[in-house]
């Protein structure tokens, strides 16, 4: 089971250069960039994690931006999305800044996406947020045309474009891995459907996680990847969801200073 790291990688943080060394040099396998392009002042979107946003939210880099800086700086260091929302995304241009990032890495971009809560965001980017699964749906769809077929088109309800070359192509073959989030009724279906992973957030819906991961695996008819986010920071979650079955846990890493980022790291790696 490899392990990871989430996290904001801001313009008052430590660096993402800084902080992919420092992840390989302690054995991490994952760095996993958070996204928000902006946050509007007025909100009426509650924030899943409380009452009051965090101001990392309206901080953080480009995650592309921020992956490439760390991915020059590593050598086995996988760079991920967690999430990208690319229902605020074009999808050519998405296309062509994850096969980008998998050059720069040396095939070792992970693109992690999801539909994203923040309603009053979306709309800023002209989704609107009742079709934003269907737009998700036919985004991934299309990305993977533009990264697969040398005259790549697309023909869908959001999306639609004729013939149209766009290089660079993946390193990897024959893509990145696409993780999806999410932990609703219908989150199986869409994983099965376009996914090529899982990526649930420790805790969150209902039932036990081992149960979950074979219902998946056994309606995907192969051994789709997990990858789980916000891991506790014991040694018995880390056992209980290397039992499960699951391929990545991801720690949650504090935004801060260099210094302060450095400890947490230290400490994080003791579990592993």
């Amino acid at each position: 089971m490899r392990h990871g790291v989430s996290t904001f990688v801001t313009d008052d943080g430590i660096g993402p250069a800084a902080l992919g060394r420092a992840l390989e040099e302690r054995g991490f396998g994952s760095l996993f960039l958070a996204e928000h392009t902006h946050i509007p002042v007025s909100r009426e979107s509650p924030w899943p994690g409380g009452a009051e946003l965090p101001r990392r939210y309206y901080r953080t880099y480009d995650p592309f931006v921020a992956l490439s800086a760390a991915a020059a700086v590593t050598e086995r260091l996988t760079v991920a999305t967690g999430i990208a929302l690319i229902v605020q995304r074009d999808p050519i241009i998405l296309a062509k800044e994850v096969a980008s990032l998998d050059h720069v890495s040396g095939g070792r971009a992970v693109l992690g996406v999801g539909a994203g809560w923040n309603r009053e965001e979306m709309r800023n980017h002209g989704t609107d947020p009742r079709t934003r699964t269907r737009l998700l749906r036919e985004r991934v769809l299309a990305v993977k045309e533009l990264w697969t077929k040398d005259e790549a088109e697309f023909h869908g309800e959001f999306v639609d474009f004729d013939p149209v070359f766009s290089y660079p192509k993946p390193v990897q073959d024959p893509h990145p891995p696409i993780l999806l989030g999410g932990s609703g009724p219908t989150t199986f279906d869409r994983v099965v459907e376009f996914g090529d992973g899982w990526m649930p957030i420790y805790g969150r819906g209902t039932g036990d996680l081992r149960n979950q991961v074979a219902d998946l695996r056994e309606r995907a008819g192969r051994r789709l990847p997990v990858t789980v986010f916000d891991v506790p920071r014991k040694a018995e979650a880390v056992d209980e969801l290397e039992a499960a079955g699951v391929d990545e846990i991801l720690f949650n890493l504090p935004t801060g200073p260099e210094d302060e980022t450095l400890r947490t790291l230290d400490e994080l790696a003791k579990l592993f």
